[in-house]
């Protein structure tokens, strides 16, 4: 099912997640070299702070994401995670948490956009949270192996590694929305799925 064109609600009753799924990945985080070059240990140290710093930006918009979605309990702990990515951005020696890049404080505001509707709220969150266990697991990997002089404080990916209930979460609940706000809610996590991408390409093209 191509994006561009409106989508079938046959499409979306038959296969949810499935559509969904295909939009994250063309955007798969782990393939993006910003990723890799972290996995392998040959990112520069320049550059992770610089991720922590931006990326940080867009860390602090999920919480609202996820009381719009309803989950209040949810979102009080992602504000303690957000505080778990301070101290691995205060340990990094990471500039002041603020995007600054267009393609960060793009991410940054569609967050915020999506956090308007149930809907977008919900497929936002899905598009990150779904890579999450993932990402952070070969994060934290590649911290603790590559960068272990560098003393980083790396609880937030240790503690995002084994979370794929969040994931589920969010399905069932789109699963539950009208067939019209599925639809909305597939665009918005090809649009956040690219946003995440963008953001890493941005953070890798500084010096």
């Amino acid at each position: 099912m191509e994006f561009g064109g409106a989508f079938s609600y046959h499409d979306i009753m038959q296969n949810l997640k499935a559509s969904l799924d295909a939009s994250i990945s063309r955007w798969n985080l782990l393939t993006h070299p910003f990723y890799r070059a972290w996995s392998e240990g040959t990112l520069p140290v320049t550059k992770l702070q610089r991720y922590a710093a931006e990326y940080g930006g867009f860390i602090n918009t999920i919480a609202a994401n996820w009381r719009a979605a309803g989950e209040e309990v949810i979102a009080d702990e992602e504000e303690t995670h957000f505080a778990m990515w301070n101290d691995f951005a205060h340990t990094l020696g990471a500039p002041e948490i603020q995007a600054t890049l267009p393609e960060t404080k793009a991410l940054v505001e569609r967050s915020r956009t999506a956090a308007a509707l149930p809907a977008t709220a919900l497929s936002a969150l899905y598009a990150f949270e779904a890579q999450q266990p993932h990402t952070t697991a070969s994060k934290h990997e590649g911290l603790r192996r590559f960068y272990p002089q560098l003393s980083i404080d790396d609880t937030y990916f240790g503690v995002h590694m084994n979370e794929d209930h969040e994931a589920a979460i969010l399905l069932r609940k789109m699963e539950a929305l009208p067939l019209a706000a599925q639809e909305t809610a597939l665009v918005a996590c090809e649009a956040m799925s690219q946003a995440l991408w963008d953001a890493l390409s941005g953070i890798d093209a500084t010096s």
